[in-house]
């Protein structure tokens, strides 16, 4: 464990700092891009209240909350790989096929468990391939998941021969349903996964570990971690949480499509740029992605509200996106000034 603290904070600052100037630099890092999202969030929120009553209802709340669980799901998968250095563009394809897999195996007769486990274990499988291609084939990270992505997308439309299928089995919509409270099931489902992630990436060795590769990979390899291991298992882990999403689509759906998380890719990585992560690798955080999620959340939400054309919060989604990679880059540099 140590090791892999040692890897971590030399790669984030130089050899004659104390670690005391280490660990406070990090904070300071942290805190500020949590008032800044947050910052957002609360001037977002006060804008569409002001314009809109009905933003601030509790219906329109669930609605924001149902709106994020899927993209949540991707971006939390999404934010393990930009942590450990990697980007995974191939979660637009996983999502519909693996939406695509549950419909047909639910139409087949295949009981619900059974289907949800093989939609996520075409997700998993995926994911492994980009990891393998990614370390083994030393294939850029972002062509080997576009690569996939083309992949993922082709092979969801093949097995649904162009077409939308209608899933029969209306227990299959159970992720839609609200067992506890007014709140559906799969909001609680994408927040138990942020809860356990945040968890992980806190307290265990597994995510130092990312922090370290993303930060300084030679180092880390050094250091004697399983670094290739550990790529592959990002990359898994990852398209797992593509193929979870794409599940939950279809049951809130009720159908599976090939065109079902198209925009997944570029959400997700929005989400992670926004929440503190870097696309260098080394940052971020669940915590700061699940900002991040409500963030496009509560804007979608409330251009909706307020009658913006689709085609415009595309258009707003883009300008995001962008300006939150710039403040990122600006946040290395200053970071990288004061030390």
């Amino acid at each position: 464990m140590s090791s892999t603290i040692d890897a971590r904070d030399a790669t984030q600052a130089p050899a004659d700092e104390s670690p005391g100037q280490k660990g406070s630099a990090r904070t300071r890092n942290v805190l500020v891009q949590s008032l800044g999202i947050t910052a957002f969030l609360v001037i977002l929120i006060i804008i569409f209240a002001s314009m809109s009553s009905a933003f601030v209802s509790p219906d329109n709340a669930v609605s924001i909350l149902t709106g994020i669980a899927f993209i949540g799901l991707v971006a939390l998968g999404q934010t393990l790989v930009i942590i450990a250095g990697g980007f995974d563009l191939s979660v637009a394809g996983v999502a519909p096929l693996s939406a695509v897999i549950f419909a047909k195996l639910v139409n087949a007769g295949t009981s619900i468990i059974v289907s949800i486990l093989g939609a996520v274990v075409a997700g998993v499988a995926i994911g492994l391939v980009n990891g393998l291609i990614v370390t083994k084939g030393k294939i850029n990270p972002l062509i080997t998941t576009l690569g996939m992505l083309s992949i993922a997308g082709g092979l969801a439309f093949t097995i649904a021969d162009g077409q939308s299928i209608p899933i029969e089995n209306l227990s299959a919509g159970f992720l839609a349903d609200t067992d506890i409270g007014l709140v559906p099931n799969q909001v609680w489902l994408t927040g138990f996964a942020f809860v356990v992630m945040a968890l992980v990436l806190r307290y265990t060795t597994y995510g130092r570990a990312l922090y370290a590769i993303g930060g300084n990979r030679e180092a880390s390899w050094l250091a004697g971690m399983r670094v290739d291991a550990i790529t592959i298992s990002v990359y898994a882990l990852s398209g797992m949480f593509a193929g979870l999403g794409g599940v939950m689509l279809a049951s809130q759906l009720l159908a599976g499509d090939g065109n079902l998380g198209a925009t997944a890719a570029l959400l997700s990585v929005a989400a992670v740029v926004l929440g503190g992560g870097s696309l260098r690798g080394g940052s971020g955080g669940a915590l700061g992605t699940l900002a991040g999620v409500l963030v496009l959340g509560v804007l979608a939400n409330g251009l909706t509200l307020l009658h913006v054309s689709t085609f415009y919060q595309q258009i707003v989604t883009g300008l995001v996106l962008l300006v939150s990679v710039g403040f990122s880059n600006l946040r290395s540099q200053v970071s990288g000034t004061s030390h």
